[in-house]
């Protein structure tokens, strides 16, 4: 058997709303994300104290192994052997109908971006804090190298200092594969389109708005970046955790991520100096948008034969302050009022985090709460960014983003 097939089988066998042993205890169930920071031995130690503080509660931990949360929700579903609680996968208009509305605890209603992600009025999650995705990291020394004296403010000092990075020698952005490609198209184009459209979402999914009209500059100003060579040649062939590794290796100048990158750079010895700064939108753009996603979202399943037991779980997931902080800290993540050691990249986030109003917080990509466009968004997105990272012409993207619109919205 292989190692994934036994992970699923694992998976499966300890998964659904768990029944009471014979000493009384409660079996919880809980999905969770994991990964090269977030392993299993973290969510057990996570959960350890609240099980000595509950023990009536066993806590199962259950690892979606290759599969992930996302595909295997809908499969536990359709199976009858659904966890009770899932984390790291935010509600949707789709999966509401699962979901325990959680709006009468206070907890969860006064949450991180809890009203950013109601659904018709109704909150069926609660988060830990909120990861930050608008942001470029960026080599000092090879600003350093390239004469740049500070971060860029608007994308017309973005583009100048891209042309002296090349100047000076620098592959000046580190990209890839996989979902890093829309990623870094975003990172461009959302500041300023959030910012000029604030409901791009709703404007979007009801034909009000076409996509060359709204991304039409920042795809066109992306295939100057990959024309001009700004872009690591090699991109469409690089995995996250290879592209990762190449920009704390010092072989890039600038880096789209998310805030979870904070998290990496903190355990890589010997790393370069790193900077960040938000992604800066057009000239005359006061308030950029900044993309942000709630972090570590917790959702309860009504097919949950615990519903107590889970919320208490929860509640204590997203309230109990050394593991909200453990949670923070592992990936980079931010929540006002719970503070932790951390790098001088760190702080870095912290002050973009107070320098950003509740209003300028976009999603991105497919969206969340009410704020969402049609199922598949991001899959197409990412295919055309790297269609335009590969020679296809600004204007064959757009048409084709405009069609498949056209065909999905509405």
């Amino acid at each position: 058997m292989s190692a994934v097939a036994a992970a699923t089988l694992a998976m499966t066998a300890c998964a659904g709303g768990g029944a009471a042993d014979d000493d009384g205890t409660t079996e919880v169930s809980l999905l969770v994300n994991v990964t090269p920071n977030l392993t299993e031995e973290f969510w057990n130690d996570l959960v350890a104290p609240f099980e000595e503080a509950n023990p009536e509660i066993d806590v199962v931990i259950q690892n979606p192994g290759a599969e992930g949360v996302a595909a295997a929700v809908p499969r536990l579903l359709a199976a009858g052997d659904a966890p009770d609680i899932v984390q790291s996968m935010p509600p949707s208009v789709e999966l509401a109908p699962e979901l325990v509305d959680l709006s009468g605890y206070d907890w969860a209603a006064n949450g991180p971006l809890a009203d950013q992600y109601s659904i018709d009025g109704e909150i069926y999650m609660a988060g830990i804090g909120f990861q930050l995705q608008s942001l470029w990291f960026y080599n000092v020394q090879a600003f350093a190298d390239a004469g740049i004296e500070e971060p860029p403010t608007t994308i017309e000092e973005l583009d100048a200092d891209l042309a002296k990075l090349k100047d000076a020698g620098w592959t000046p952005i580190q990209t890839g594969g996989d979902w890093m490609t829309s990623h870094s198209l975003q990172t461009l184009g959302l500041p300023s389109i959030i910012a000029e459209h604030p409901d791009w979402y709703g404007e979007m999914s009801s034909g009000d708005l076409t996509f060359s009209d709204t991304y039409g500059d920042s795809v066109d100003r992306y295939a100057d970046w990959v024309a001009s060579g700004y872009f690591n040649a090699d991109a469409l062939g690089v995995k996250y955790a290879d592209a990762e590794q190449n920009f704390l290796a010092g072989n890039a100048a600038l880096y789209p991520m998310g805030s979870w990158f904070a998290g990496t750079e903190a355990k890589t010895p010997d790393a370069p100096e790193i900077g960040v700064f938000r992604g800066p939108a057009v000239e005359g753009v006061d308030h950029p948008a900044m993309g942000a996603n709630i972090a570590s979202p917790y959702m309860i399943l009504q097919a949950s034969e615990h519903q107590d037991a889970a919320a208490k779980l929860v509640e204590f997931l997203v309230t109990d302050e050394d593991a909200v902080i453990a949670q923070l800290e592992v990936d980079g993540n931010f929540r006002d009022g719970y503070e932790y050691e951390t790098t001088p990249l760190g702080e870095q986030l912290a002050e973009i985090v107070a320098g950003t109003s509740a209003e300028d917080y976009t999603p991105t990509g497919q969206g969340y709460g009410e704020r969402t466009l049609p199922s598949g968004y991001s899959t197409e997105l990412n295919a055309q960014a790297q269609a335009l990272l590969g020679g296809t012409s600004p204007a064959d993207v757009l048409a084709a983003m405009d069609a498949w619109f056209a065909a999905n919205a509405g």
